[in-house]
């Protein structure tokens, strides 16, 4: 018998607030129709004032909890994947351990953009170890926090939320049909640091700073690193693009997404897109893509499930799952 990681409940937590591209434009030089042309995107949710990374974690923890019909006893270990902590430190983890009343273990994970697809990634080796049984991963993001909100190459781009799965061992047969985490791969190059950052730090300049992005260059990298690691994982696999029956990408920008599933012939219809109403929401848009798709019934049991992402670093990586 094979150990895989099986994910059996997903939850989403978005604020209340929802800022569209008609009010963005009446504080900075931009239109609606400039971003839904470069972008896709039409609104983002910003988080109120007081509401921090850990609220939205907690949110869509507690539906992740009880979609998978688990309690806080059953949860060994907590991975929140976030670029936007409360504080430097602790984890943010260790916050939302706390609220839940969850016994085990908590730590976060930063790999920005691609930091859900790194924390499932770790999750299925303590997993598949035998360290561990059951597993609550949290994607959450307050991006509001480090934009400048008169930047209009980056403030249009970003949103707030949070994202969570529960994933738990389970028996297969060590084959492409046992339902799981069949293959995942990660990714990291540090020489395009500079394509992608926050200017600021604890130890650089003491401020928590401000996105700095080159947009173009990293569409470029973004389109060829994340068609890359598909290869990857369904070489892996023994499978094919024409086995994928659902691609669950990072929603950065509508026009990497379709240029993603155009190099493997993937059709509009097999991939799930919430860009167009929340934006980019770093390490919590694959798993609030991932819960929308799950709960509104288009991804059923059985079905084969990527998800891809990439992030500042730069950090790229994929999953591949039976779900």
């Amino acid at each position: 018998m094979t150990v895989r990681s099986r994910i059996i409940g997903c939850g989403s937590y978005l604020p209340s607030n929802v800022l569209t591209n008609e009010e963005l434009a009446k504080r900075v030089d931009t239109s609606d129709e400039w971003i839904v042309t470069r972008t896709g995107i039409r609104q983002r949710h910003i988080a109120a004032d007081g509401e921090m990374t850990s609220d939205l974690a907690v949110a869509a923890a507690t539906q992740a909890m009880e979609h998978a019909g688990v309690t806080a006893a059953d949860i060994d270990m907590i991975i929140v994947a976030t670029a936007t902590p409360d504080n430097t430190f602790p984890a943010t983890a260790t916050k939302v351990q706390n609220r839940l009343g969850v016994v085990g273990f908590a730590f976060d994970i930063q790999a920005v953009c691609s930091g859900f697809v790194y924390a499932l990634t770790t999750a299925d080796m303590y997993i598949r170890n035998g360290q561990v049984k059951t597993v609550l991963i949290i994607g959450a993001e307050t991006f509001s926090r480090i934009l400048d909100w008169q930047d209009r190459r980056t403030c249009v781009l970003f949103g707030d939320g949070a994202g969570a799965v529960v994933v738990q061992a389970v028996e297969g047969q060590g084959t492409i049909e046992d339902q799981g985490i069949l293959a995942s791969r990660l990714h990291s190059d540090g020489g395009k640091y500079n394509l992608l950052y926050v200017d600021g730090g604890p130890s650089s300049t003491q401020t928590v700073g401000h996105l700095q992005m080159e947009g173009k260059e990293v569409f470029r990298h973004a389109v060829t690193n994340l068609a890359g690691v598909i290869r990857e994982v369904l070489a892996d696999t023994g499978l094919e693009p024409a086995d994928i029956d659902w691609l669950v990408p990072h929603q950065a920008n509508r026009r990497i997404l379709d240029s993603t599933a155009r190099k493997f012939g993937i059709s509009e219809d097999k991939v799930v897109i919430t860009v167009d109403r929340h934006a980019n929401t770093s390490a919590a848009s694959i798993p609030l893509a991932l819960t929308e798709a799950v709960h509104d019934g288009r991804i059923k049991r059985g079905d084969i499930v990527i998800l891809e992402a990439m992030g500042g670093g730069f950090t790229w990586g994929a999953s591949l799952i039976r779900w």
